[in-house]
């Protein structure tokens, strides 16, 4: 990008507007302490971290230090530091042309430090956005100190110039995000001797190359992710590294049903409407999932989790819409039981629980149900529906099973408007999101052992 046109374009211009060189860790302090001041939220997007996780973050960035996030996997430490973007000006000028983006007035390689002196006021400017200045990189067992920090480039050499000559270095990631942010993921992934080459970039601020150290006054904000070291065991940060971060975050799941329903909605992608009640199972279920002493907790259970289990939901509604011909397609309770068989492979589960994986989740599942609608019918009489249930007025349910199928099993009774009003469904609103209501209810009936429930391959049929 070369940035709005009314911005100047020579190194004279630049001057003449007062624009000052600041460091990059100097302006994401101005900024997000412009952003506090004026009351605007500096994490767009980020939920559930408010009173734990941001406070800790944002006195590390005005302190000026780098970070390292440490906390166990989905639980959105990568999406936290891509949000730190935010906090850089929106547009900022470098030496066109330039290999590291250096600003006009402070060039500090040798090469921009002699156009600057040749060119004087007439130094062309670009103008960079700050998505251009965020690098990020995921630390794997491969990853070489080129990569990171650079190398000889032999066609420099073969050009002529000598191994000592600065202008002989391609230059790497980390050169290369001057003024910007630079983020490694799984930091304990890298090399031992890789993480030896930060040292000097964290704390002199200098790069060696092959032996050659080249003074360059780099100014980046380092920041990383890390598992738990007891899960991960394939790394860890080397002690004189971790002292060089001036903070460590820790970071955890939702802490509540409620943040957990917020994840899901702003993340997953929902294909068919699936209703508040059919989250706060899915954030129950996940967060019984947290507590179960049958899942490795050491490995988590992800964020994503969540996000996959309500978009499973969501495509077992629009596939029994298509079979059915219902219009829209809302997910009803029913559409659980696609869950457990198709997110096992994203659990890792203690040893000792092989073969009663599926039995697990669908344990912990219906559990979920069950705390959901003694929350949500909290007080209310349910012996009605049972009655009725219990008369003969069978209830079938399954992924071939039209929602208006469930309504007319069943008679008319003010329980079931009630039902409905407990959930936020008006007699108006489509058959299916009133179906889910009512399935809902008898889902809780049966496991109260009120009703009983026969299952066959694709249809469940609610009965005394």
């Amino acid at each position: 990008m070369t940035g709005p046109e009314n911005l100047p374009r020579t190194a004279g211009e630049l001057r003449a507007t007062g624009y000052a060189p600041r460091g990059v860790k100097t302006e994401i302090r101005e900024n997000l302490l412009a952003a506090l001041r004026a009351g605007r939220d500096p994490w767009p997007g980020i939920v559930g971290f408010d009173r734990t996780v941001l406070p800790q973050l944002e006195r590390a960035l005005l302190a000026g230090h780098d970070v390292v996030l440490l906390g166990e996997r989905g639980q959105g430490k990568t999406r936290l530091l891509r949000t730190i973007v935010g906090l850089l000006d929106e547009w900022t000028p470098v030496i066109e042309g330039a290999e590291l983006g250096e600003h006009p007035l402070d060039p500090i390689t040798p090469e921009s430090r002699r156009r600057a002196a040749e060119l004087g006021d007439e130094l062309p400017v670009a103008w960079r956005h700050r998505d251009e200045r965020y690098a990020e990189k995921l630390a794997t067992p491969d990853t070489s100190v080129g990569d990171l920090i650079g190398d000889v480039d032999p066609v420099k050499v073969a050009q002529g110039r000598t191994l000592g000559d600065p202008e002989t270095i391609h230059f790497g990631l980390v050169p290369r995000s001057h003024r910007g942010i630079v983020a490694v993921n799984e930091l304990p992934d890298l090399a031992e001797r890789i993480q030896v080459a930060l040292l000097n970039v964290m704390e002199e601020r200098d790069i060696q190359v092959r032996g050659y150290t080249l003074r360059l006054p780099l100014d980046v904000l380092l920041v990383a992710t890390s598992n738990p070291e007891d899960y991960t065991n394939r790394g860890r940060i080397i002690t004189p590294l971790k002292d060089r971060f001036g903070a460590e975050v820790v970071t955890h799941y939702p802490l509540t049903v409620a943040a957990e329903m917020d994840v899901i909605k702003q993340e997953a992608e929902l294909l068919a409407e699936v209703g508040d009640p059919l989250l706060e199972v899915l954030a129950r279920f996940v967060r019984n999932l947290r507590d179960s002493s049958a899942i490795d907790q050491r490995s988590g259970v992800s964020a994503r989790f969540a996000v996959a289990a309500a978009e499973t939901v969501s495509a077992a509604a629009l596939r029994r819409a298509a079979l059915t011909g219902e219009d829209p397609p809302i997910a009803r309770p029913v559409d659980l039981d696609a869950v457990p068989a198709v997110l096992r492979g994203k659990l890792e589960f203690e040893s000792g629980e092989e073969g009663r994986e599926i039995e697990h989740l669908v344990h912990l599942l219906r559990r979920a149900v069950a705390e959901t609608a003694r929350d949500r019918f909290a007080g209310l009489d349910l012996e009605p529906l049972v009655d009725v249930v219990v008369d003969g007025h069978l209830v079938a349910t399954g992924e071939r099973v039209p929602a208006g199928e469930v309504l007319a099993a069943l008679p008319e009774l003010p329980v079931l408007h009630e039902v409905a009003a407990r959930l936020d469904v008006s007699p108006s609103d489509p058959p299916g999101r009133i179906a889910a209501a009512v399935e809902l209810a008898l889902e809780s009936l049966y496991l109260r052992r009120r009703l009983a429930k026969d299952s066959s391959e694709d249809t469940a049929v609610y009965g005394p």
